[in-house]
């Protein structure tokens, strides 16, 4: 019982949840910066480079014969999955910039005045300043 009540513990601290949250928002970044590679940024990409799917580029190692399927070495797949990589972490450097800007922004901010002192309060600093003097 001993162990269950302390990863029960575990479980339930801040970190871990905040954690979990934090794991659960970057999947679905992920899924919008992936939307974003493949039916933003690629379309035109392939346009430019004429039509060309990086997916697609392949080398056939082997062809396909009787009962052998065929062995291709798709490199295509990898430039795609590095490409991605780099829109993902330029996104996500804008991003932590971003914060970082805001943070910087809030942190200069001057604190606010202190409120000025209520009649009751000014009475009591000339009270206290007279009995210092005497």
């Amino acid at each position: 019982m001993g162990m269950l009540n302390d990863f029960k513990e575990f479980a339930v601290k801040g970190n871990v949840v905040d954690m979990a949250v934090g794991i659960i928002i970057g999947v679905a970044f992920g899924k919008i910066v992936s939307s974003f590679v493949s039916d933003v940024i690629m379309p035109p990409l392939g346009l430019l480079i004429g039509g060309v799917d990086f997916s697609d580029l392949a080398i056939t190692l082997q062809h396909a014969g009787e009962g052998v399927a065929e062995v291709t070495l798709r490199y295509g797949v990898f430039l795609q999955a590095i490409f991605d990589f780099i829109i993902i972490a330029f996104a996500i450097f804008i991003a932590v910039k971003a914060i970082n800007t805001l943070k910087k922004k809030h942190e200069a901010a001057p604190p606010a005045a202190p409120p000025e002192p209520s009649n009751q309060e000014k009475l009591l600093a000339e009270i206290r300043d007279l009995l210092k003097q005497k």
